[in-house]
Parts: C-alpha cells; structure tokens; sequence
C-alpha cells in the first residue's frame, strides 16, 4: 500500500490495478489532491449531477462518493481500480456510476471535473460529448500537473465549453476553471478518424484505419507498427491474438493474409478495441474475430492460443515503467499452447529480449533495424 491520500474529509488508502507490491507508484498525485482542496473550500457545496472525467485510479470518485458522481474513464485499469477502492472505503455499491468513454454521457450535469489526460485528442472528444449536457450555471473544474496542462489543452476548454482561465501551481499542479457559454455553436467532433494505409505495408495496403481519440497514433501508421507488418508471421489457422491491439491494424491484416485464423482483439482502453472492432469492419474482413476490454490475457484459458503478437507500450500516464510489458509477456506465456509463440515489436533500447529470455527460457531475433527489434519467444512444454 502506498501513501494514503490525505483529503479535506479524511485519509484514502488507493492502490492501482492490479495490485503490484513491487510498484511504488501512487494511486493519486498533487493535482488530485489539489481539486478536492479547491471543492471542499467552496462557499456553495457540491449538488446535482456531478460528473468526473478521467479520474485516473479512482481517488476523485472515491473522495466524492457521498455526492454519487458518475466516472467516466477511458481505462478497463483504472475502473478496476476504483471498484477496489470504492470497496476499502466502504463506499456502499451503486454509489458511483461507473461509465465508459464508450457509453452515452449523462444528459445533465451540474458539476463536471476533468483529470486532464495525457492524450489531448481524448480530451478534445470527451468535451464534446459532454457539452450537450453542461448548462449554464454547471461548475466546471480541470485539474492536472503543471508539464500536463498547455495553451492547446487551455483553447479545447475554450473553444468547447467556454471561457477559461487557470489557478496559481501548488505543487506543480494547476486547476482549471471554466464558464460554461452555451450561445455559441460549437466546432463538430473530429472523432472518430480514419484514413488510408499506404500502399507499401503488405496486405493491408491501402486499407481503412479507424481510429477513436486517445488511440496510439491516431492520424497515421506507427513506425513500430509499420516494421511489423514487413515481419508477420503465418497464423496457419490457428487462435491468434492482438495484444493491446490499439486500431487493430496487425490483427486485421493477419486476418486478411489468413481468413481461417481466429483473431482476438485485446486492449484495456475502450477508445481502443472500439478503434479495432471498427478498423476490421470496415475493411469487410472474412474470418471470425472477437474483441476483448480487459487486463491483457486474464481471462483467456491457459493453453488455448497459438499465435500473440504484441506491440507493448512503455508509459503508463507520465511514468516510464516496463511492468506493463512484464504483465503482457506473463499473460502470453500463460495463454499459448506448447510450442505456440509470442512476437513482440520494441525499441531496441528496451531489452526485451532479457526478460523473454527469463521468462521463456527462448528469444529468437527475427528482424532488426536501427530503431526496432521484433522478437519470438516460444512456449515450451513444462
């Protein structure tokens, strides 16, 4: 357990999900404990519908949980985080409504508090399907740290919502207050996005990628990505999945080059495995697929996969951690059959190949440039 934060109302023991012993990292930091400072000096307490965006780990529902707010997160994690620590502060269930950025927004919403997230796309979309249902005398609060929060991130309050300004760092967090201004037309949402792949990547060349905000990459093809699809494996029909498959565009293209593989789609973002689901239907791809919202391979029968292919991601919000990666190789080992195989894409730099070698007792160097290695381990028999 780590650092409890200290609120107006008393001492909250936080965790993440799932519950690492070894990870320091806070379930909370400055800015949260900063807006729930801020609410609890208001003159006029809090009422009606109350509204949170982007509450990362759950500590801004689970301080306001006698107000019943809604959560809205784009993070499987993050909602996980919250039941957890809704439950160890004994919050009865039903208290907190916990939604989706996928889900309908609530069709009012008297306060509205948004965690500012690392992805600006993401900020932009949520602002624009909640402001149908902020009105004029809605209370409006961002917070975030002072490296989180831009000009950009500043004009999307504006442009959106209304006039906008900033509070003193306290620190190094920021709070941001905005006046809702219902008068004027608001821009369109942008999101989703889609566009074409170039004619250079193999079987998906020239295929349409969908992509809802907050996704890796959203307005073209990763280079990580793009040296992936040079180095594919054959599926050879088997049960493969597509590992924190962000738009989807690895499963799809090996669903493409092999109609008989079964292909499972797995992210823990919303924003994502809708972004894949949409990617696969709208190239009109033969094949069965199955598209997953969870914690990587938990949940999938031991044994009962022959193919992952994983592009890990190495951040979780601002913090460089590999544990991410650990739990996805972990999950992959678990999940493959004897002799079924794991293909990861990095960053050189990364060192992937040790903690295969760990873990797999195997790492085999497929392909390699300047910049990226792709790796196969192989699951043996214990």
């Amino acid at each position: 357990m780590n650092d409890p934060l200290t609120t107006p109302w008393g001492e909250l023991a936080l965790t993440r999900f799932p519950v690492d012993p070894r990870d320091r990292l806070r379930a909370w930091d400055a800015s949260d404990a900063y807006l729930l400072r801020h609410l609890a000096q208001r003159d006029a307490p809090l009422s009606g519908s109350v509204v949170v965006v982007g509450d990362r780990w759950g500590a801004l529902v689970t301080a306001l949980a006698e107000h019943r707010p809604t959560q809205i997160t784009d993070s499987h994690l993050a909602q996980e985080a919250t039941r957890a620590n809704l439950a160890r502060a004994g919050v009865e269930p039903g208290a907190v409504r916990l939604l989706t950025t996928q889900d309908p927004p609530p069709e009012r919403i008297d306060v509205l508090l948004v965690r500012v997230p690392k992805s600006l796309a993401l900020l932009e979309d949520q602002l624009h399907r909640l402001a149908p249902a902020v009105h004029a005398d809605t209370v409006v609060v961002g917070t975030g740290m002072v490296k989180e929060i831009h000009t950009s991130t500043l004009n999307l309050f504006e442009r959106i919502i209304g006039p906008t300004r900033t509070s003193l760092a306290e620190q190094k967090a920021r709070l941001i207050f905005c006046t809702p201004d219902p008068g004027p037309e608001r821009p369109e949402n942008p999101w989703p996005y889609s566009y074409a792949l170039p004619g250079d990547v193999g079987v998906v060349s020239g295929r349409t990628v969908v992509n809802h905000a907050g996704v890796f990459c959203a307005d073209r093809l990763d280079i990580g990505t793009r040296f992936f699809l040079g180095h594919l494996p054959d599926a050879r029909g088997g049960r493969v999945v597509d590992l924190g498959c962000g738009n989807g565009v690895l499963g799809t293209a090996v669903a493409l080059a092999d109609p008989t593989a079964e292909v499972l789609f797995v992210d823990e973002s919303f924003q994502a495995v809708a972004s894949a689901e949409a990617t696969f239907k709208a190239n009109g791809v033969p094949g069965h697929a199955e598209f997953r919202v969870g914690d990587g391979l938990a949940g999938v029968p031991a044994g009962s996969v022959d193919l992952v292919l994983n592009n890990p991601p190495f951040h979780s919000h601002q913090a460089t951690t590999d544990a991410t990666a650990w739990r996805m190789f972990t999950g992959a080992r678990r999940a493959l059959r004897p002799g079924g195989e794991l293909w990861v894409v990095g960053n050189r730099h990364l060192g992937y190949h040790v903690k295969l070698r760990r873990l797999f007792g195997n790492c085999q160097l497929v392909a390699g440039d300047r910049k990226f290695v792709i790796l196969k381990a192989v699951r043996r028999a214990d």
